[in-house]
């Protein structure tokens, strides 16, 4: 599958909402763009950028060492990369690649991450691609670097090239005893050489420094408060913005009255269309002015909680998707047992730790921007897009991020810092508060799923009719071996701003199945790990289900009134899990134990996964259990820390990982399937425990359990 063709589809699964401002032109701008009406300069759509990094033209990635890895005198190792940070480490894993081929230190592996003017052209970092994707390309830089330094020393000592070692930043010549570093073989010049083919790499059983537990690189700073992330950028004469945002979503401006702003010392006010800013010399400045505008706003009527599930099915948008045809009917005619349910999962926040972030500094006609992003060559091209300006004029830059799970595709705060320093004339810095982050960044898609079911007496599953409304195609395909079947998702137009949240929609799917799986079970009187296993063919689920029920003792686990266990197994990203969860009833829902196995091919760091695996089990608690956007007409309900209920120290489990570290596969991302298997294993666990059977996210939003649905 091509670049291209992967960044449409992952387009069309993170349902990812466009810019937020466009912007007017003023008569000079205009003329610029447009000329006398020749289009001198138009940008693509953000969603198919095709620009390299370094204004190499088209989608395709750089075939020359330089573009990828630099060597300098003193023997330091550039690598560059399009990939970003935002806590999952891939800072190192992706150095501890590149360091086992090129044989190299760890520590002489500098990481050159997400630059759009000096880093290779990335579609972004998402969809735990990184792995899979990057590391590989990063693998083969690496080797045909190791060989050309194997050769350039060859050469420069006549000597037998078979006989020389590549070690520890080194080739050695062991019949001469000669040695000389990396550095002293190139001088510093560019490594001038096209990426092979197929250049000789270790395989993943011979992994010396990939492989092994390497601590987090630069991990002392985000300690100690010494690393600065997007929120902490100060550029010269920096000023300080605020957009006044409207009371709802698609709310219209009618009127604003902006002079008692204006009147505040130091302060510029910017009106576009709906965009209404400031920027001002310090925070609390910026905070004054955009209360002193009085602004009247029209409100169209919209959708809200209340009646959400039946906006979504009655709102499927036509000609999007293709006609479901299989026997499934005919299988559910014949099946002993028949099931119709519905679940539903609402939206939530991504709440990262930093919230979005930018400075803007306008330099002549370049842009230079700072920002917490996830794809900051798609960022670009928004900049491009809204300021109607050529690529090579726009430069972003992405300092190490404080998180973002799916919820920093868009460049919104970019845009709105680089409007206001326009027409500042100076740097503007931008920070979103708690409640713009809950109010205006895009939410995980709300949905409903309806299922249909048949097994016979003997637990064979012979009939699936699966359909998602809303929430998005991410693994839809159920991973047990059903012969008549249908999945199929039906988009809508979503009354609130929506994308990508971390396993996409696979977390609402997986939802679902798995608790419908367990119904199944149920209805038929059969354990749930032994009806799981007999519609199972697939080794890799069925290995890490076995694993997971063995380190919890499933077998010997018994359900009371006030104790309940449940389990959920999956697929997602080509990595393989299975959950298996103790709740207690108190009366509120408490998880006390997780024992979750996975599987991602090699394990390029056993240290990552496991904080990746952990990491996605306590964030999955919140979607489980009580994170739920409320809203009316359009308006967010609940736009604050105190009443978003995320998880908190007293909600976290004990949590055990195993890892199955299958060195004879491909390695591919952790950071997204194992979040899939929690929802589900809880709800499992609570109708073990109570009889209620919950068909909804969040299962206990005020903390208990509620009544069984009906559907």
């Amino acid at each position: 599958m091509s670049e291209r063709d992967d960044l449409l589809l992952e387009t069309e699964q993170h349902e990812v909402s466009g810019i937020l401002h466009w912007f007017t032109l003023d008569r000079r701008d205009f003329l610029k763009v447009f000329g006398g009406g020749l289009l001198v300069c138009a940008a693509a759509p953000s969603t198919l950028a095709q620009e390299s990094g370094r204004a190499r033209g088209g989608q395709q990635l750089p075939k020359d060492l330089d573009s990828w890895l630099h060597i300098a005198p003193d023997g330091r190792i550039t690598v560059l990369t399009g990939k970003v940070e935002m806590g999952q480490n891939i800072r190192t894993s992706l150095a501890q690649q590149v360091a086992e081929e090129l044989r190299a230190p760890f520590d002489q592996i500098t990481m050159l991450m997400g630059d759009t003017d000096l880093v290779p052209w990335d579609v972004g970092t998402f969809g735990s691609q990184t792995t899979p994707r990057m590391a590989p390309i990063l693998r083969n830089v690496a080797a045909t670097a190791r060989e050309l330094l194997l050769d350039t020393a060859a050469q420069h000592w006549n000597a037998d090239r078979s006989k020389l070692i590549a070690r520890d930043g080194r080739v050695i010549d062991p019949s001469s005893n000669k040695s000389a570093s990396y550095g002293e073989l190139t001088q510093g010049q560019k490594l001038t050489s096209v990426i092979a083919a197929n250049p000789p790499e270790t395989p993943p059983a011979n992994w010396q420094i990939a492989g092994t537990a390497k601590p987090k690189v630069n991990g002392r700073d985000f300690v100690t408060g010494k690393h600065q992330y997007p929120s902490d950028v100060i550029r010269p004469g920096v000023m300080y913005g605020k957009i006044l945002r409207p009371p709802a979503f698609g709310a219209e401006i009618i009127s604003a009255e902006t002079k008692d702003a204006e009147a505040i010392p130091g302060v510029k006010v910017m009106s576009d269309g709906n965009f209404i800013g400031v920027a001002a010399p310090d925070p609390s400045s910026a905070e004054r002015a955009v209360k002193a505008i009085k602004a009247d706003w029209k409100v169209p009527p919209g959708p809200s909680n209340a009646n959400l599930f039946e906006y979504l099915k009655q709102n499927v948008e036509q000609g999007r998707e293709a006609p479901a045809r299989s026997n499934v009917e005919q299988a559910l005619a014949a099946a002993a047992i028949k099931l119709e349910r519905t679940y539903t999962v609402q939206y939530i926040a991504h709440t990262p730790l930093e919230p979005r972030a930018a400075v803007a500094e306008w330099q002549g006609d370049k842009l230079t921007v700072w920002t917490g992003t996830q794809r900051p060559f798609g960022v670009r091209d928004e900049l491009v897009e809204a300021f109607r300006i050529s690529p090579d004029k726009v430069r972003v830059i992405m300092p190490d991020t404080g998180s973002g799970y799916g919820g920093k595709h868009t460049g919104d705060a970019a845009i709105e810092a680089a409007r206001l320093a326009k027409a500042a004339g100076k740097p503007v810095k931008l920070v979103w508060t708690r409640e713009e982050e809950f109010t205006w960044a895009y939410f995980r898609p709300a949905g409903v799923i309806e299922v249909r079911s048949g097994v016979n007496r003997d637990g064979t599953i012979v009939a699936w009719d699966f359909h998602n409304y809303n929430s998005g195609p991410a693994g839809i395909e159920p991973q047990y071996n059903i012969a008549n079947k249908v999945a199929q998702y039906h988009p809508v137009k979503s009354p609130l701003r929506q994308g990508s949240y971390r396993a996409l929609a696979a977390t609402a799917n997986n939802f679902a199945r798995e608790s419908h799986i367990d119904e199944l079970a149920n209805a038929i009187g059969m354990d749930s790990l032994a009806f799981r296993l007999k519609n199972l063919t697939d080794e890799r689920v069925r290995a890490v289900l076995q694993a997971a029920a063995d380190k919890f003792a499933w077998k010997s686990q018994k359900s009371s009134a006030q104790r309940g266990f449940g389990m959920a197994c999956g697929t997602e990203k080509g990595g393989f899990y299975a959950a298996c969860v103790e709740v207690e009833i108190v009366p509120t829902v408490r998880i006390r134990r997780v024992v979750i196995a996975f599987e991602c091919g090699a394990v390029v760091n056993p240290n990552g996964v496991r904080n990746q695996t952990e990491g996605a089990i306590v964030q999955g608690i919140g979607g489980a259990l009580f994170e739920s956007i409320e809203f009316a007409n359009g308006k967010v309900l609940n736009p604050h820390m105190h009443d978003y209920r995320v998880p908190r120290f007293r909600d976290m489990p004990e949590i055990e990982v195993v890892i199955l570290d299958r060195k004879d596969l491909p390695s591919v991302g952790a950071g997204e399937a194992p979040i899939c298997a929690l929802a589900p294993a809880v709800a499992n666990a609570i109708f073990a425990a109570t009889g209620a059977r919950i068909r909804h996210l969040p299962l206990a939003p005020r903390g208990v359990v509620p009544a069984e649905d009906n559907a």
